[in-house]
């Protein structure tokens, strides 16, 4: 009795029963092949090989002849400050730095977001493919999640019409953008993006905008949606274009009318951020023209694969439009996307995420590549895969 009674009181919540996000699952694969003493090219995780920029790492070991103490919750003051000039030099945008919230990595962003803006039970729609964590968060929050389908017909971008559909099935709260994507790196065109906030909130449906990937676009320039709505809720970090991923610091540009909820949210769970990586973060800017740098060697690693990839038998991908990723069609090979990434880990050395992560409708399909890394890993990549596929 006394044991039924403890298996009672240390079970887990319901809420806490969402899907492990599968790239960290392929990384522990990965990790256990090198302890053999492997050799694997990773393209699953998706992260910068590159470090931090100097300016950043300087700040901080300046910092630490110092204090380390709270900030204030919503974020250092001059980092606020110049993440609004971020918006006013690259967006010619005059967003008020009171309106800025630096949160720990987009991941809180996401959080603090969904907490101020959706009860439980809300209906919040996002396309898919989309990054997992972002539907078990609602989930967990509980919220139910509206998964859209994309198509190549709109280049795998959400569109107005769509959301408008799934909303007079069943009436939407909110809706989640990402542009440029995770997995599929493609981009929506300005025009896009425009309409869909338009049509969003003419239907009473709420806008968050997953912004994390600006600055790695390639096709055309990414636009911020802060350029076509003051209530649209925008997430943006440090982690990608600035190679600052175990920093942990984003920001959040949040309506006049959520930056106390967001602040008071932001208090009681955190306090504040952590002051190094805010420090760090405000000296990143600083180093604009070092990852700009780094960004043409995206690029290259893009072109890499986008040439080398057919050859080597993968011929058929998304539009490699921004971020560092590639999504490509492995069905002519396999229906079970997870079993293909475990073979080509095991037999090729080449670690890459399966669809089923992202998309759990037509995933069985996809594998996901990441280009992050050096553009000679990139090269070897595809010769590794290219044998393989043809033994």
């Amino acid at each position: 009795m006394m044991l039924e009674n403890a298996k009672r009181l240390i079970s887990a919540s319901a809420r806490s029963d969402v899907p492990s996000f599968m790239v960290m699952d392929v990384m522990a694969a990965a990790a256990r092949i090198e302890e053999r003493g492997g050799r694997v090219i990773h393209m699953e995780v998706g992260q910068p090989a590159a470090p931090a920029p100097s300016t950043a790492i300087a700040a901080a070991r300046a910092a630490l002849g110092g204090r380390v103490a709270y900030t204030e919750s919503l974020g250092i003051p001059s980092l606020r400050a110049r993440i609004a000039r971020y918006y006013r030099e690259t967006h010619d945008l005059d967003i008020p730095a009171e309106r800025i919230v630096v949160t720990t990595g987009s991941s809180a962003a996401f959080i603090l977001s969904f907490l101020a803006m959706f009860e439980a039970g809300d209906r919040v729609a996002l396309a898919v493919p989309g990054y997992p964590p972002s539907r078990h968060i609602l989930t967990a929050l509980g919220c139910e999640v509206v998964m859209i389908e994309t198509t190549a017909e709109t280049r795998y971008a959400l569109t107005g019409e769509a959301l408008l559909a799934a909303h007079r099935r069943t009436p939407l709260k909110g809706v989640l953008v990402a542009s440029p994507a995770n997995p599929t790196g493609t981009m929506m065109t300005p025009e896009a993006l425009a309409d869909l906030i338009r049509v969003a909130e003419e239907a009473g449906i709420r806008v968050i905008s997953d912004e994390i990937y600006h600055g790695l676009d390639y096709a055309f320039r990414a636009e911020t949606a802060a350029k076509f709505s003051d209530n649209a809720v925008i997430v943006n970090s440090f982690s990608k274009y600035y190679c600052m991923t175990g920093w942990r610091v984003g920001w959040l540009v949040a309506p006049e009318p959520l930056v106390r909820p967001i602040d008071r949210l932001q208090q009681n769970f955190a306090i504040s951020v952590p002051t190094l990586s805010q420090i760090a973060a405000e000296a990143a800017f600083d180093g604009h023209a070092e990852m700009e740098t780094i960004k043409h060697g995206y690029e290259e690693n893009r072109r890499i694969l986008v040439e080398g990839l057919p050859a080597a038998g993968l011929d058929k991908f998304l539009p490699v439009d921004g971020a560092f990723y590639l999504y490509a069609d492995v069905s002519k090979f396999t229906n079970d996307s997870f079993d293909f990434a475990k073979r080509m880990l095991e037999e090729a050395g080449v670690a890459a995420t399966p669809g089923v992560d992202f998309d759990p409708f037509e995933g069985h399909n996809f594998i996901r590549f990441c280009y992050a890394g050096a553009a000679d890993e990139m090269r070897e990549a595809v010769e590794r895969i290219g044998r393989w596929l043809k033994r």
